[in-house]
């Protein structure tokens, strides 16, 4: 027993003196390719991973998690950011956190589990002096690098319900279509209301961030998606999955809606809202949202729909996320019809 506590000790000292190791020789990342005006034509030029198949972050690359993460297909998503050495981000209120030039944000989409997972696209974020590159790469089979896909792609994945889908990494420009505000690519995940007031927490301790923002933490947890408050969970939905088009500014404020958490306007919301323009998207309903009527609601129809022209939002998914439509139909269920 004593000897096998004594070996299991000198086990333990060898993985830490292998994890010592791996940060004595971890890759630096690369503030040239972040700031250069090249497009790096592999992941591994940015040195963001130690082991990119395991995606064990560099030192100075934090992962973040979000308080409702976007729906894409049921993929699951590993989120990164970095910071140049001596920077830190800046709080603005409960939006989106000021990011100083050479910072990088690095999300990966996965589908499976432990061994038989599978990365399939990592994307990138480039804060440059001239703004935001946004830049999609595809995993190879050996899962050991990802290499540049400006023109996009499609892949076959099972995802984790088990529907066979084709599953479409987002070429250069459709990147822009989302990131896109008045004209500007820009940032759309990480707002200060959908991250958690701990980890903003520790990024103050830590000195990477000047302070804990007002509103932090604002938007729900999804993971009570199924029994808490109908209302704000549907809001944080709309918010992160369609307010980055359906706002003023985005590819699509030409709608009319404005999908916000902040928007107090109901009719800017939807209800009683008839659309700017009725086409078979509308699926034969006059108004985006009808109070207490999910059935008759342009809004519920379009997200229950996995059809090229109806579904919304356009792209990002080519399923229908089941617990975001329960959700949203529960909330115009629960609505007064006054």
């Amino acid at each position: 027993m004593r000897r096998s506590s004594a070996l299991l000790a000198v086990a333990a000292l060898a993985l830490s003196g292998a994890i010592a190791h791996a940060r004595l020789v971890s890759p630096q990342v690369s503030d040239a390719a972040i700031t250069g005006a090249s497009l790096p034509p592999k992941l591994s030029d940015f040195g963001f991973f130690i082991h990119p198949d395991a995606q064990v972050p560099t030192l100075g690359v934090t992962p973040y998690a979000l308080n409702t993460p976007l729906w894409s297909d049921g993929a699951d998503k590993l989120r990164f950011i970095y910071l140049p050495e001596g920077t830190r981000l800046h709080a603005d209120g409960e939006g989106l956190l000021r990011f100083p030039v050479g910072a990088a944000i690095i999300k990966t989409f996965a589908f499976g589990e432990g061994t038989s997972r599978r990365l399939i696209e990592t994307r990138v974020l480039l804060h440059r002096a001239d703004g935001w590159v946004a830049l999609p790469y595809r995993w190879n089979a050996e899962q050991t690098e990802a290499t540049l896909a400006l023109a996009g792609a499609r892949i076959d994945v099972t995802s984790p319900a088990g529907e066979a889908i084709s599953y479409r990494i987002p070429n250069k420009n459709q990147c822009k279509e989302c990131h896109s505000l008045n004209g500007a690519v820009i940032p759309i995940g990480p707002k200060a209301r959908n991250l958690a007031a701990e980890w903003l927490g520790d990024m103050v301790q830590a000195g990477l961030l000047d302070q804990v923002p007002e509103g932090a933490h604002r938007l729900p947890d999804w993971r009570t998606h199924a029994t808490g408050a109908a209302a704000p969970l549907a809001r944080a939905y709309l918010d992160v999955n369609c307010a980055h088009c359906h706002q003023p500014g985005g590819m699509a404020s030409n709608s009319g809606l404005d999908l916000r958490w902040e928007q107090a306007d109901p009719h800017a919301v939807g209800i009683m809202k008839r659309p700017v323009a009725a086409g078979r998207g509308a699926g034969g309903h006059e108004f985006a949202i009808v109070p207490g009527a999910p059935d008759q609601s342009i809004l519920a129809y379009r997200l229950s729909s996995a059809e090229p022209g109806v579904a919304m939002p356009e792209l990002g998914k080519s399923t229908v996320d089941p617990d975001g439509v329960a959700v949203v139909r529960r909330w115009i269920l629960e609505m007064k019809t006054q």
